[in-house]
């Protein structure tokens, strides 16, 4: 069973694992992301939420629910949330518990941030593994791209 939950310090223990270099060049590590949350607390922009993913009771993964200035690269409705820095931990890639996480990203956003409703997040072109994943769980695609840091992103939205 796949749970999301607000991170918490005593969480970072377990979200210090390493990406492989094909992965790092996608997304960052949940320790980059919640540095860079702590600099932009610093400049007084608490817009990103960082979540916990729990696989029967143990740490999984991590992602980050972005309401700042940043979504409007992707979208323009001011009710929508950036899902940025998604990762499984190597131990638990490959059961399944990415897209269960994404199915329950759903529910918890609805749950914590009931004017939300839509996620946008901008997927690597040559990630095709999480662009499948994306695809799965109900996020569209209408052939928007920008370049990201490693290449062109497709965009992607999911209404809620």
């Amino acid at each position: 069973m796949t749970e999301l939950k607000f991170y918490q310090p005593e969480d970072l223990s377990e979200l210090d694992y390493i990406l492989d270099e094909t992965q790092l060049q996608y997304t960052a590590t949940p320790k980059q992301a919640l540095e860079k949350i702590e600099e932009r607390n610093q400049k007084s922009d608490f817009f990103a939420y960082p979540v916990t993913v729990f696989y029967q009771g143990k740490i999984a993964g991590f992602f980050v629910l972005d309401f700042g200035d940043d979504k409007f690269d992707l979208t323009e409705d001011p009710d929508s949330v950036l899902l940025r820095s998604f990762s499984i931990h190597p131990d638990f890639q490959g059961k399944g518990i990415g897209r269960s996480a994404m199915t329950e990203a759903d529910h918890f956003i609805r749950q914590h941030f009931t004017d939300c409703n839509e996620i946008v997040l901008a997927v690597n072109e040559k990630n095709s593994q999480a662009f499948q994943l994306y695809i799965k769980t109900g996020y569209g695609f209408d052939g928007r791209k920008r370049e990201g840091r490693s290449g062109t992103q497709f965009l992607m939205f999911k209404k809620l």
